[in-house]
């Protein structure tokens, strides 16, 4: 009698072992890569999902968008200057086939190629690029990701870089040449300034020249700004044709009649 129930009870905890081995809970974001005898057979998931022991075995897979550092690199600009990058890289697994089959540890492959990457695309690019572009570059590092990484079922969401450190003597050296940049404008605007005015006095004596009233005027006009200004001297001025007649006549000797 105890040699039976010693055996029904092995034979309940047995079928227990065995149900609770065929069964599977996969939460929402989770998948399920299931093998049939070490051949692929289906993705399953998420719920309820029932494995036959010893013959399928299940790989499970998390859908979610997975976040990493990308540690500093040296990196060497195409105008030669060495810097340290860093970025962040976002991704997650959308065929989880590909993710279990092709790569062996999908995350340390992705780090792995997130750091070359880096390094092979930001070295294309001058340093100027890199402080100001950085939004274009960022596309440029997702798009070049993502073309290697779909092999895997893998999709490169987004790249951010988070900081470029240069070193104490390149950063003199670029704040050297945005003064030089700044003094080179202020002297363009300055140039452009004097040309401009040059053209209008230009028009204006042209046109003055063209209409002797409107000397005249203007003669009156600018007495009418000195006398305005409470000055004790004021200077008339005299028009150059009438000078020139004058000392004509004093060269010239008094009229013989």
């Amino acid at each position: 009698m105890g040699l039976t129930f010693g055996f029904s009870g092995i034979l309940i905890a047995l079928v227990i072992f065995i149900v609770a081995s065929a069964v599977r809970i996969f939460r929402e974001y989770e998948r399920g890569v299931v093998f049939m005898l070490g051949r692929f057979w289906k993705v399953k998931g998420p719920g309820l999902v029932l494995i036959i022991p010893i013959v399928q075995q299940v790989v499970r897979m998390d859908l979610r968008t997975v976040v990493f550092d990308v540690p500093p690199q040296d990196v060497i600009t195409r105008d030669n200057v060495s810097v340290k990058v860093n970025a962040v890289v976002y991704f997650r697994v959308v065929d989880p086939e590909k993710a279990v089959i092709q790569v062996a540890r999908f995350l340390e492959a992705t780090s792995q190629l997130s750091q070359t990457t880096l390094r092979a695309i930001l070295g294309k690019h001058e340093l100027d690029e890199l402080l100001s572009e950085r939004e274009r570059l960022n596309s440029d590092i997702q798009r070049v990701l993502d073309s290697q990484t779909e092999a895997w079922g893998i999709k490169v969401l987004n790249v951010e870089i988070k900081d470029v450190d240069i070193n104490e003597t390149m950063i003199r050296a670029i704040a050297r040449q945005a003064e030089a940049e700044r003094e080179r404008r202020a002297k363009i605007i300055h140039a452009e300034g004097e040309l401009q005015a040059s053209e209008k006095l230009l028009q204006a004596a042209q046109m003055l020249s063209q209409q002797p009233q409107a000397m005249q005027l203007r003669y009156l006009q600018t007495l009418t700004t000195i006398a305005g200004d409470k000055n004790s001297t004021i200077v008339f001025p005299v028009p150059v044709d009438i000078v020139s007649t004058v000392i004509d006549r004093f060269t010239k000797g008094p009229t013989q009649t």
